[in-house]
C-alpha cells in the first residue's frame, strides 16, 4: 500500500496538478493539508472520477485538511481534542480495512509557530502536546498507525540544507523540537530516516531562488507506529512536481507499506 501527504498550498490553486499526479502516480491513500477550502467548496467529484474516496475537513481560506483514499472509509474523525476553543481545521484520522487488519491515517498540517514573540508559538507548543497526547492513546490500540503531514518541524540540522538560518525560528526552536522528540520517544518513527540518513527536503520557498539553489528544509514527515514501522518497504520524495508548472512550495512525500 502506498500513502502520501502533500501540503498543496491551495487547492483552487493546485487542482490541475495534483489530478495530474494522482493519475500518473496512482498512490492508494493520500494526505493533503492547507486545502483552503470549506468542505463543501472541495471539488470531490474531480477525485472521484480517478476512483477515490474523499473525506475533508475544511476551512475558509485558511487551513484544512483532506484525506483521498482508494479503499473505502471505515472511520473518520476531525479534529484534534483537548481545546473545545480551537477552531482552526489542522487534523482529520481515517481507519481503513486491509487483510492484515487495520491501518488509521492521521494526516495533520501542524501550526508554523511564527514569529515566536506572537501567541502562535504557544498555540504551537501547545497544538504539540495535544497531540502528543493523542497519539499516545492511539498507541494503546497496537494498530497499523500512520501520522503524516506537514509538521514544520525541521528535525536536525542535516534537515536544512543551511540551517543556520533557521536559529531562532519556530520550526527549530529547541521547545519544538523537543516536542517533535517526545512524539518519537512514545515509540514513533521517523519513515525516511529508517532508510536514508542524508540530506533530503520537501519544502523550498518561493522566494530567494530557494529551488534554484535547491535551499531546501524537510518539514513533511511520515510518522508511524512500531506496528506500522515494521512493515515499511520505502519512502519516495517526489521532489518533481516542485519544478512543475504552478507548483505548491511542498512536494509529496510517499511511504509504501506491506499491508
Amino acid at each position: 500500500m502506498r500513502i502520501a501527504t502533500w501540503n498543496i498550498n491551495g487547492i483552487k490553486a493546485r487542482l490541475g496538478l495534483v489530478l495530474a499526479w494522482l493519475e500518473q502516480n496512482q498512490p492508494d491513500i493520500v494526505c493533503l493539508q492547507e486545502i483552503k477550502s470549506v468542505d463543501e467548496g472541495f471539488p470531490r467529484s474531480e477525485f472521484e472520477a480517478l476512483g477515490y474516496n474523499v473525506e475533508t475537513h475544511g476551512q475558509k481560506s485558511w487551513n484544512g485538511v483532506a484525506i483521498l483514499s482508494k479503499l473505502p472509509f471505515d472511520e473518520v474523525t476531525r479534529g484534534l481534542p483537548g481545546d473545545d476553543g480551537d477552531e482552526q481545521s489542522r487534523l482529520i484520522e481515517a481507519v481503513f480495512s486491509v487483510e492484515t487488519g487495520v491501518v488509521r491515517v492521521c494526516c495533520i498540517y501542524l501550526p508554523n509557530g511564527n514569529p515566536v514573540d506572537s501567541e502562535k508559538f504557544p498555540y504551537k507548543l501547545g497544538w504539540m502536546d495535544r497531540l502528543n497526547a493523542y497519539v499516545e492513546a492511539r498507541l494503546k490500540l497496537e494498530e497499523n498507525f500512520v501520522l503524516l503531514g506537514d509538521f514544520n518541524i525541521i528535525p536536525a540540522a542535516i534537515d536544512a540544507k543551511h540551517p543556520e538560518k533557521w536559529v531562532g525560528d519556530a520550526l527549530f526552536r529547541p521547545e519544538s523540537l523537543e516536542r517533535f522528540r517526545t512524539l518519537a520517544n512514545l515509540g514513533m518513527t521517523d519513515a525516511l530516516r529508517t532508510l536514508n540518513d542524508g540530506p533530503a527536503y520537501t519544502f523550498w520557498d518561493f522566494q530567494a531562488g530557494a529551488w534554484r539553489r535547491d535551499d531546501g528544509i524537510r518539514i513533511d514527515h511520515l510518522m508511524l507506529s512500531p506496528q506500522a514501522a515494521d512493515r515499511l518497504q520505502n519512502v519516495v520524495i517526489h521532489k518533481d512536481t516542485r519544478g512543475m508548472e504552478k507548483p505548491s512550495d511542498h512536494v509529496p512525500v510517499e511511504g509504501n507499506f506491506a499491508f
